[in-house]
């Protein structure tokens, strides 16, 4: 075999799968290395991919030409949209997924893709000289040469298991952990330290009594993450179950935390604050005398159920008593208990925006190694991750996206700029323009950059213009059609509108809020009819036409402030440049402007403890 690649990606959890895909379909020849060809794309922890802003990064690894969101469909057992009550920026799709499918779904696409090849090991060490990578070594002694490195180890980085007391080395249950690379890159110059996560028990469906549960069903619309038409959800549609815990399921906890490793101070490391356990729960929420618990199928034909809210590490026992305490499992069953995992990461502030780190050349780092949580943040750094592998291999500007561009650009732009200081996750509230990064507009937003990449394919460019088209044209015909006051009152009364005192353009009527373009359409044939020649994209062209109309005004006032602030991005600082010297600089700005090193103006003003008035300074020293 020829061991000599242009790419070669380390792990093929969700980071490292979209970072082979990427870097292949752009053209290089990429090797994927995973200790366990059958746990590729595993979802180590809850069988569900998106939720409140995870969501829209799927969609924009889509609209990207990524395969996450087309591999959820193929495999999606529920689909919700959540938070429709709020406006169309908090929208957020989410999918509960059938696990083994979702595995399989994923090898399809690897084994389907040109210039991807696969290889079942564990990396030990890397390659490099002069500060440059140049390629892996195995545990199978084997030397792999690449000119480009991406690093995916999710939690396998001398990963440790915690079941209460007992402790087991491994990187996921039953799988072993990694040695090696963190010690490597810290001789390398890397700094690094220890974070925690967990994940709740398994039980068997058949010991769930469900008369006792509150059902929780999918949406009937046909939402889905892929933009591509072909793409559509093939299994059987399953719901979710609602249910609670009470007093004495938390006294049973109670009386296990001696034996808590996150309370007994055998983990030290830093763990997550916005997806507690359940021990921390009881502990930080005492007045609490309940907290909410969904139980989520594992699949199609699993018997297995993941419970959503019950993280823990206590003993086995402790879990089983309490979950035996809860409505409708009583006579619950374990198929095998929760446990918390500390494992190794790299402070992202160590990277640059492509995600290369800045000692070692043609290294990248994406998903948990640099400290975030879950599939989605996971996803979209292992994408830009393998776009930028391949830029770099032939010489090519970098790529990075901006805040006002995508949530994937929130947040690579906090991590390299403000690093961690717990497991990072995505909320809409970190991304300041929320309205223009929208669920419904990731095509918009990105697909075009992908196709003049080489990311996307000309399928995607071409769905792309036909929607713009269909988007122009429903909109053409709303402002330039008008509309009688007699024609329409009695309609408007009937859905407790106020009717018009004199004749107005349909466009007017579409921007009042109980008013919408589908409900119209039922009045106005000619419309009716011009949706109907949109085909089975008329829901998505619609809703995107609706959303551009009714929230014109704000989306454009945030497209005038991030053009403001963008300007700022433009001002190039320079790498060596010595803050050290600047004594106008507050103290605290020079020391993390040496460290951080950012690229822009811009970015120097959003790291944590650099004022104004040292951007100011900045400002003025770059002659602006």
């Amino acid at each position: 075999m020829n061991f000599t690649y242009d790419v070669i990606v380390v792990g093929a959890g969700h980071a490292g799968c979209e970072a082979a895909s990427a870097a292949a379909r752009m053209g290089s020849r990429t090797l994927l290395i995973t200790m366990d060809m059958n746990k590729i794309g595993q979802m180590s922890c809850n069988p569900a991919v998106g939720g409140i802003a995870k969501g829209q990064i799927v969609r924009e690894i889509d609209a990207f030409g990524g395969q996450m969101g087309i591999v959820t469909d193929r495999s999606a057992i529920q689909f919700r949209m959540l938070n429709r009550s709020k406006g169309p920026a908090m929208w957020s799709p989410r999918s509960q997924s059938d696990r083994k499918r979702f595995i399989e779904e994923w090898v399809q696409v690897l084994s389907s893709t040109p210039n991807l090849y696969l290889w079942q090991d564990v990396v030990t060490e890397l390659l490099v000289s002069d500060h440059t990578v140049c390629g892996v070594k195995t545990m199978l002694g084997i030397e792999m040469h690449a000119r480009a490195v991406v690093l995916t180890n999710g939690t396998f980085l001398n990963g440790l298991l915690h079941f209460g007391r007992a402790q087991i080395k491994g990187g996921r249950t039953s799988e072993p952990a990694s040695y090696g690379l963190t010690e490597q890159l810290i001789q390398l110059g890397f700094t690094s330290a220890r974070m925690k996560t967990g994940t709740p028990a398994r039980i068997d469906k058949r010991s769930i009594d469900f008369s006792k549960l509150q059902i929780q069903p999918g949406d009937s619309e046909e939402y889905k993450f892929s933009y591509l038409p072909s793409v559509h959800r093939q299994l059987k549609q399953m719901p979710c179950w609602i249910t609670y815990t009470n007093p004495t399921t938390h006294d049973v906890l109670r009386r296990g935390l001696p034996d808590s490793p996150l309370y007994n101070g055998q983990i030290k490391s830093i763990g997550p604050r916005y997806c507690p356990s359940i021990e921390t729960k009881i502990i930080t929420f005492a007045d609490k005398s309940q907290h909410q618990i969904f139980l989520e199928p594992e699949g199609v034909d699993s018997n297995e159920y993941y419970v959503n809210g019950f993280s823990s590490s206590l003993p086995w026992q402790i879990q089983l008593e309490a979950l035996q305490t809860i409505q409708g499992l009583e006579n619950v069953v374990m198929y095998r208990p929760g446990y918390a995992i500390e494992y190794d990461f790299f402070d992202p502030t160590q990277l640059l925006p492509t995600l290369e780190t800045k000692a070692i050349k043609n290294l990248f780092f994406a998903g948990q190694i640099n400290g975030t949580t879950g599939y989605e943040e996971a996803a979209g750094q292992g994408l830009v991750a393998g776009v930028n592998a391949h830029l770099n291999l032939i010489d090519a500007a970098p790529f990075v996206l901006h805040r006002d561009e995508s949530y994937i650009g929130v947040l690579i732009d906090d991590l390299v700029h403000k690093g961690v200081d717990e497991p990072y996750r995505m909320f809409t509230s970190r991304a300041e323009y929320r309205i223009l990064l929208r669920q419904d507009n990731a095509d918009d937003r990105l697909t075009e950059r992908a196709y003049q990449l080489g990311a996307a394919s000309t399928e995607r460019y071409n769905l792309l213009l036909d929607k713009r088209a269909g988007v122009t044209r429903i909109t053409s015909y709303l402002s330039a059609t008008p509309v009688h006051a007699a024609d329409i009152n009695a309609w408007l009364e009937s859905i407790g509108d106020s009717p018009l005192q004199h004749g107005c353009k349909l466009l007017d009527l579409v921007l009042r809020p109980k008013v919408t373009i589908m409900a119209l359409a039922a009045q106005v044939p000619e419309l009716h009819q011009l949706i109907d020649d949109l085909g089975e994209r008329a829901t998505e062209i619609v809703e995107s036409a609706e959303i551009n109309i009714k929230y014109k005004g704000y989306i454009e006032r945030e497209k005038l402030t991030a053009d403001k602030l963008r300007r700022l991005d433009s001002i190039r600082l320079p790498r060596d440049f010595d803050y050290q010297s600047v004594q106008s600089l507050s103290t605290e700005a020079r020391q993390k402007l040496m460290r951080i090193r950012p690229e822009s103006i811009g970015a120097a003003g959003r790291i944590p403890g650099v004022s104004p008035n040292d951007i100011c300074v900045l400002l003025v020293l770059m002659g602006r």
